[in-house]
């Protein structure tokens, strides 16, 4: 079928797991049973060989059109030509629907007869283990031989053949009729309930009936609700409703270079992707999952072998060993090798994790309810940790490979965690050396302005001793750690934008400016630091422009208004797809924004400026 590109993808899943449909009906991702197993379909990381389930026309020309239907994770692929109108509806099964995991296929002909094409073609555990096939009256199994991998069955309402270890078939739908495939984990000793079309509309139903309860009681929109909406419904797809945990993407192996080296795996837990995941979902009125995610975060520090210590990264299930390696039989997205599994960072030294995770909790603890005793004695030895341990070098919020620095945003992270550390104790009148909290940030923010500002340059800079800007610097007045309109973070606004920006796109840095990295080749435009970069626009009073740049950004959302990681000069999509990161970016910039610009109504076009705005854009 050929390579599709990634911003031609829709996503689908339950809350354990998530799946990729092309906009030509064909599902070409997805692992099983949780976010970071093994894939049973992987054709967008090798066409050939990766593994697909395809539901789309038998003849060619056909125009094709995908959308989800309102405020849902339902998603419609549709496919228009001469003779016939049709549809495939996708979703997986969630809440007490979920008896197993499923892909429900629904394939509805609108008008016309339309001839369908239909290949379910697993290739389990990254397409390492054969499978057999095993047809009986109106299902299909897929069962591995040997191995952890599940097995699958395929209930079919047409007859299907079996080819090699495939199903496949050709069927025409009429006007009217609905056929559902449903494609479901076998539980041993478990019947299973999926089987016949009532069980896949109630299904439907109930599916339809949750997102759009979910997405109901999403708060704050504002002028671009439709916007935030969706990306809040992509964030809560990365949720973890087992464990608590928030994957950082939906995928692995997808290239920040085409052709190149950086195929990172992103289906893991970052603590800093996931607590400001958590702290934006606070933003927008949800309490379920950041309560969940501080959950999590709990038992990590419980099985911690040092006290308040924890990793950059775990599992989904929480657990530690990440060791990176290669798939070198699969032929990467467009030849983008090598595809990587498992992820080489996770044991960095990443000083700013602590600063993020404090940030959410002081967001839970002011909105949602009190920070528990138990965690607050995790959180408490972490910032004694980080008051002894701030003036070390690390990897950074970028993860370089390429030796460690003493990091400005690791620094300022570092001012936040005592910063919200001492805001929690006061609120709560917890116990802790508040004093000694306060002496050791401000000297950090001290150190700050002696070690990081550039004279010469009039901006601060990537690390100590550089003369390079970071886009990691725009969290700057977004972490209330400097006000908006101060004269030096302006100067350092205008570094970046001469530096980092080209049209609405920004670059976290620049490697051929000698920025650290220690990787060869380039990289994208970062979709999460044009978001950044308009927030601060906002803040420091441009709200014209940072309106501009925002609208420009929008243009560039797909046609479901997903983001991936990052974009080249085209806006073609490149990275992990859908990456939390750029959703929770851009629901900051949003709030920001409409609060500025409904402020400036208010005053007479005068915008209001607010330096305690915060990464989730609340003011």
């Amino acid at each position: 079928m050929g390579y599709q590109r990634i911003e031609d993808y829709g996503v689908i899943g339950d809350l354990h797991t998530v799946a990729l449909v092309s906009t030509t009906g064909s599902l070409d991702y997805l692992c099983l049973p949780d976010f970071d197993s093994p894939t049973v379909f992987a054709a967008l990381l090798d066409d050939e060989s990766g593994g697909r389930f395809g539901i789309g026309p038998a003849v060619d020309g056909a125009r094709l059109r995908q959308l989800y239907l309102p405020d849902t994770n339902v998603l419609l692929t549709r496919f228009l030509c001469g003779d016939g109108v049709a549809e495939v509806t996708d979703f997986m099964p969630v809440g007490t629907m979920r008896h197993a995991h499923a892909v429900v296929r629904r394939v509805t002909g609108v008008r016309g007869r339309f001839r369908f094409r239909v290949q379910c073609a697993p290739r389990f555990d990254y397409g390492r283990q054969p499978h057999r096939v095993e047809q009986r009256d109106g299902e299909v199994l897929f069962i591995p031989k040997g191995g952890d991998a599940p097995t699958l069955r395929l209930h079919t309402p047409v007859p299907l053949e079996v080819v090699g270890d495939d199903a496949v078939a050709e069927l025409v739908v009429e006007p009217g009729r609905t056929l559902d495939f449903v494609l479901e984990v076998v539980e041993p000793g478990r019947a299973s309930p999926a089987a016949g079309s009532r069980w896949a509309a109630r299904a439907f139903a109930h599916t339809v009936g949750y997102w759009r309860d979910w997405a109901g009681r999403i708060r704050n929109g504002g002028r671009w609700r439709s916007e935030v909406v969706r990306s809040a419904l992509a964030m809560k797809l990365l949720t973890s409703q087992r464990y608590g945990s928030i994957a950082a993407a939906a995928t692995f192996g997808l290239p920040e270079l085409v052709g190149g080296q950086r195929n990172w795996d992103y289906r893991y837990t970052w603590i800093r992707d996931g607590s400001l995941t958590a702290a934006t979902l606070v933003d927008l009125g949800c309490a379920d999952e950041p309560r969940a995610f501080l959950n999590w975060v709990t038992q990590r520090y419980r099985e911690s072998p040092e006290p308040g210590v924890l990793q950059i990264m775990y599992g989904i299930d929480g657990r530690r060993d990440l060791t990176e390696s290669t798939l070198p039989h699969l032929r990467g997205y467009l030849d983008s090798r090598p595809v990587r599994i498992g992820n080489g960072a996770y044991d960095q030294l990443q000083l700013d994790i602590y600063g993020e995770l404090l940030h959410l909790v002081d967001r839970f603890d002011a909105a949602v309810e009190p920070v528990t005793y138990e965690l607050w004695c995790h959180l408490r030895a972490s910032v004694d940790w980080v008051a002894a341990n701030w003036r070390r070098p690390d990897e950074g919020i970028w993860e370089v490979r390429g030796g460690r620095h003493e990091f400005l945003y690791a620094r300022l992270m570092c001012w936040v965690a005592l910063d919200r550390a001492v805001k929690i104790a006061r609120r709560r009148s917890l116990p802790g050396p508040v004093a000694d909290w306060e002496r050791v940030r401000d000297e950090i923010h001290a150190d700050i302005h002696a070690g990081f500002w550039h004279a010469g340059k009039r901006a601060f800079v990537q690390y100590r001793g550089a003369d390079t800007v970071d886009a990691a610097s725009l969290l700057m007045p977004l972490m209330g750690f400097v006000s908006p309109v101060e004269p030096r973070w302006l100067d350092t606004l205008r570094a970046i934008e001469r530096e980092l920006v080209e049209d609405s796109l920004v670059y976290r840095y620049r490697t051929a400016a000698g920025a650290a990295d220690g990787l060869a080749g380039t990289e994208g435009t970062f979709c999460m630091c044009s978001y950044w970069f308009i927030h601060c626009l906002t803040l420091a009073g441009d709200a014209d422009r940072a309106q501009f740049y925002f609208e420009k950004m929008h243009s560039y959302a797909n046609h479901l208004g997903l983001y991936a990681e990052e974009m080249d000069g085209t806006g073609r999509y490149l990275g992990n797809f859908p990456q939390a990161f750029t959703h929770l970016g851009l629901v900051g910039a949003a709030r920001a924004l409409d609060a500025a610009l409904a402020a400036r109504g208010s005053a007479g076009g005068q915008v209001l400026h607010d330096a305690g705005v915060a990464v989730g854009g609340h003011p």
